[in-house]
C-alpha cells in the first residue's frame, strides 16, 4: 500500500485586497484541510512511535488530517517556483511576522498583515500545514487531528510527568499538561495517592513532597455569582486538571508524576509535513483526483523555516530521515532552523508534550529534547561512546542555515551545535552554515515598542534582527538554485577565545553597577529515561541523572561593553546604546537569580560622562560615543552597510535601520536625559 493525501480547499480569497507585490503581482489566500492515509507497515513510516497501535481504515491505512494555508501569486507565471513552508510555533503562523516585520496573525489577510511585503515581493508560494497534534482549539491555532494509540483496542497507560511554575499569586488550578493551549493526558486514576506531587525552589534542588490530602484531580470553576458581586466557586473532579486549595506559590517548580492514558500518535506530525510538501513539489493531483493547488506554478524548490520549538522539529525531522518522502525523493531543498539551540524534539514519543519547551536552567530542566546528537556534523558522545550526526543521508539531506541568538548559549545549550560534547570546535559539513546573532535574545519581536521587566531584574532585550532573516533566505535560495555559496559561518569559537567558560566570561564582562550575573549556562546532565527510550517510551519519570556534570557548555565572550564577540552583530549591537545580553534573571520572589525562560536584557549605557563618573560605570557614555542623534544614525548606517558588504543584510534594509535610529531610537531605549 502507498500513502495517500487529499486536499480540501474550503476558502479561496484575494489577499491584501489585491495589492500588487512588485514583480510577483497580486496574491490569493487558500485555506483548507489535508487528509492523509498512510501505511503503518511501510518502511518510510516505520520510525513513528505507536503507528502500529493506531486504528486503521478498511484499506489498512492510518488516517489523520491537518489544517493548511496557502498564500500564492494569482498569476502563476509571476511566482518564483519556490515553496516556503512556515512550521509556525505552537500552531501559530510566524514567518510573515518575522520576515516581513508584520503584526502577528494566524490568518493574515489585509495589506497591513503583509508588513513590508518581503516574502511576497520575492514571489514565494508561502504555505502552512499543522503538525502538532496535542494543541487545543482557540486563538486561530492550526490543528492536526491524529488517532489515539491503543493496545489491541484497550487503553494504553504509562507514566506522565508535568511541570507547573506559576508567575502570580492566586492560581489554584492547572491543566495536567501545564499549558492552557495543550491537551492533557487524562489520568488513569482519580486518587491523588496514586500520583506524586512535589515542589522545589530551583531545578536541581531537593523535591518536597506535597501530601495527597492537599490536592486533587479537579478544577475550580469559580466565577461571579448571580448577584453579580460575590465570587462563587465550584470544585469539579477532572481527569485533566490538578487543583490545590491553598494555591501554587509563584516561582516554585511543581512537578506531578502520574499514570496517564490514551496517548496520541504524535509522530504523525512529521508525516503530515513530509507528505504535504512532497505533494506540492512533485504531484499534479491528490489521491482523490483533485488538482494540486499550486501545480500550475511548477514548484522547483522547497524551503522550510521554524523558530524555537519548530527549529527543533526541523532538526528532529532531518535526524529521523523524513526529508526523504515515501518514494525516496528529497522533500526540502534547504531549511532554516532558528533559535533551536542544541535540541531535537519531544514529539515522536508516547505521552509526549510537544508544546513544552526544551530544558532551561529553571523551567523544564529535565527534558528529553536536548539529547545527543546535538550537531549536524558527526561527533562522538564522550559520556556514552555513541557516534552520530543530525545529517547522515547525503542523497536527501538539505542545505542548512542554522541561526541562533545569545540566549541559546545561556539557556538552550547552543554551543553544542558547533562543538563536540567536550567543548572543542567541530567543523560543520560544507552544506551547513551556523550563525550566532550576537547580543540578541530568543524571541526578538520585530514590532517591540518599549522594553519591560515582567518578573525579571532587567529590562528586556530590544535588539532588532529581522533584517538578518531576509538576507539569509536570499542566501539560501541562491545556494540551492545555482550553488552560490552563502557567507561563511559566523559563530564564537573555542580556538579564538570568543567561546569561553563561565570563569573566563566573568573576567571579561564589565563590572556594571547593580547588575547581577548569571551562575552560568543551563547545564545539561546525562539523563536516563529508561531502557525503551529509543522506542519512544519514557519509563523513568523523573529521569535518573547518570552524570550530573554532563556535557561541556560554553558561552560567547564579550567586549568591554558586555556585548557578544564572535557572531553576527545587528546594527544596534555594532553601534550600541546599551549592553544587550541573551540572559535575564528572575526577580526576588519568582525564583530569585535563576535565568528566566528565553529572555535577554537591555542594560542602558550611562547617558553622559557625568553619569558614568557618578555611578562608577566602566562603560563609555552615550554622548562620549556619539556627539548627537545624527552621529548615532551615522554609526547605525555604517554598521548596516558593513553587513550588506558581508552578505548578511539586504541593501533595502539600510534605510529601515537608519529610520529606526532616529532620535536615539527612543521608543526602544526610553532615554530620559538626552
Amino acid at each position: 500500500m502507498t500513502n495517500k493525501i487529499t486536499i480540501d480547499i474550503a476558502e479561496r480569497i484575494s489577499f491584501a485586497d489585491g495589492m500588487a507585490f512588485g514583480d510577483a503581482g497580486a496574491y490569493e489566500r487558500l485555506r483548507g484541510r489535508a487528509h492523509y492515509a498512510v501505511d503503518p507497515n511501510a518502511a518510510a513510516n516505520a520510525g513513528i512511535c505507536d503507528i502500529d497501535k493506531a486504528p486503521t481504515n478498511s484499506d489498512g491505512l492510518v488516517e489523520f488530517a491537518s489544517d493548511i494555508f496557502i498564500y500564492r501569486p494569482v498569476d502563476p507565471a509571476r511566482a518564483n517556483k519556490r515553496v516556503f513552508y512556515d512550521y509556525g510555533n505552537r500552531g501559530n503562523q510566524r514567518a510573515i511576522q518575522f520576515f516581513n516585520d508584520a503584526p502577528p496573525s494566524n490568518a493574515p489577510l489585509s495589506g497591513s498583515d503583509a508588513g513590508n511585503g518581503f516574502m511576497f515581493r520575492r514571489g514565494y508560494t508561502f504555505v502552512c500545514c499543522a503538525w502538532q497534534a496535542d494543541l487545543l482549539p482557540g486563538d486561530g491555532r492550526m490543528l492536526l487531528d491524529v488517532p489515539v494509540a491503543t493496545e489491541a483496542g484497550e487503553p494504553i497507560t504509562g507514566l506522565v510527568r508535568s511541570e507547573f511554575i506559576p508567575e502570580s499569586y492566586g492560581t489554584n488550578t492547572m491543566p495536567l499538561s501545564g499549558w492552557i493551549n495543550t491537551r492533557s493526558h487524562p489520568t488513569a486514576s482519580m486518587d491523588p495517592a496514586d500520583a506524586t506531587l512535589t515542589r522545589r525552589r530551583y531545578a536541581t534542588a531537593l523535591r518536597e513532597n506535597i501530601p495527597a490530602d492537599q490536592w486533587s484531580f479537579g478544577r475550580d470553576e469559580g466565577g461571579i455569582g448571580l448577584d453579580g458581586v460575590a465570587r462563587q466557586s465550584a470544585i469539579v473532579p477532572s481527569e485533566t486538571n490538578i487543583y490545590m486549595e491553598s494555591g501554587f506559590d509563584p516561582g516554585w517548580i511543581y512537578e506531578l508524576v502520574y499514570t496517564g492514558k490514551d496517548p496520541l500518535v504524535m509522530g504523525l506530525g512529521h508525516l503530515a509535513v513530509r507528505d504535504f510538501i512532497s505533494f506540492l513539489k512533485y504531484d499534479d493531483v491528490d489521491g482523490a483526483g483533485t488538482a494540486n493547488p499550486v501545480a500550475d506554478i511548477g514548484i522547483e524548490k522547497a524551503y522550510g523555516w521554524g523558530r524555537s520549538q519548530t527549529g527543533r522539529i526541523i532538526r528532529d525531522f532531518l535526524y529521523l530521515g523524513f526529508n526523504a518522502d515515501a518514494e525516496g525523493r528529497q522533500v526540502f531543498d534547504g531549511v532554516l532552523p532558528h533559535v533551536a539551540g542544541g535540541g531535537l524534539m519531544w514529539m515522536n514519543h508516547r505521552f509526549a508534550n510537544a508544546v513544552c519547551p526544551a530544558g532551561q536552567e529553571h523551567e523544564d530542566h529535565y527534558n528529553c529534547a536536548d539529547r545527543f546528537p546535538f550537531s549536524y556534523a558527526e561527533s562522538t558522545d564522550h559520556l556514552t561512546g555513541k557516534t552520530d550526526a543530525i545529517l547522515k543521508r547525503p542523497d536527501t539531506d538539505p542545505l542548512v542555515i542554522h541561526s541562533q541568538t545569545a540566549t541559546e548559549y545561556w539557556q538552550r545549550r547552543g554551543s553544542l551545535v558547533h562543538t563536540d560534547t567536550q567543548g572543542n570546535d567541530l567543523e560543520q559539513p560544507d552544506t551547513v552554515r551556523v550563525f550566532m546573532w550576537g547580543s540578541s535574545e530568543h524571541f526578538a519581536d520585530p514590532n517591540l515598542k518599549k522594553p519591560s521587566r515582567g518578573i525579571c531584574q532587567n529590562l528586556s532585550n530590544v535588539v532588532r534582527t529581522s533584517m538578518l532573516f531576509r538576507a539569509l533566505l536570499d542566501a539560501l535560495d541562491a545556494w540551492a538554485t545555482d550553488g552560490t555559496a552563502p557567507p561563511t559561518s559566523r559563530c564564537p569559537r573555542h580556538d579564538d577565545e570568543t567561546l569561553v567558560d563561565m570563569d573566563t566570561f566573568r573576567k571579561g564582562f564589565p563590572d556594571i553597577p547593580g547588575l547581577a550575573l548569571p551562575s552560568g549556562p543551563a547545564n545539561l546532565p546525562l539523563l536516563d529515561f529508561g531502557p525503551n527510550f529509543d522506542s519512544g517510551i519514557l519509563s523513568n519519570e523523573p529521569p535518573k541523572v547518570t552524570d550530573a556534570d554532563g556535557y561541556t557548555l560554553l558561552i560567547p565572550a564579550t567586549d568591554s561593553d558586555g556585548n557578544d564577540l564572535g557572531g553576527v552583530r545587528a546594527p544596534m549591537v555594532s553601534a550600541p546604546l546599551a549592553t544587550y545580553t541573551g540572559w535575564n534573571l528572575r526577580a526576588r520572589g519568582f525564583g530569585t537569580g535563576a535565568k528566566y525562560k528565553f529572555s535577554g536584557s537591555t542594560v542602558p549605557l550611562p547617558d553622559s560622562a557625568e553619569e558614568r563618573q557618578t555611578t562608577n560605570d566602566p562603560r563609555a557614555a552615550i554622548l562620549e560615543r556619539y556627539e548627537d542623534a545624527g552621529a548615532y544614525q551615522a554609526a547605525i548606517r555604517a554598521a548596516a552597510e558593513a553587513l550588506v558588504t558581508d552578505g548578511l543584510m539586504l541593501e533595502e534594509d539600510i534605510e529601515r535601520c537608519v529610520e529606526w535610529a532616529a532620535d536615539w531610537d527612543r521608543d526602544r531605549h526610553d532615554l530620559k536625559t538626552i
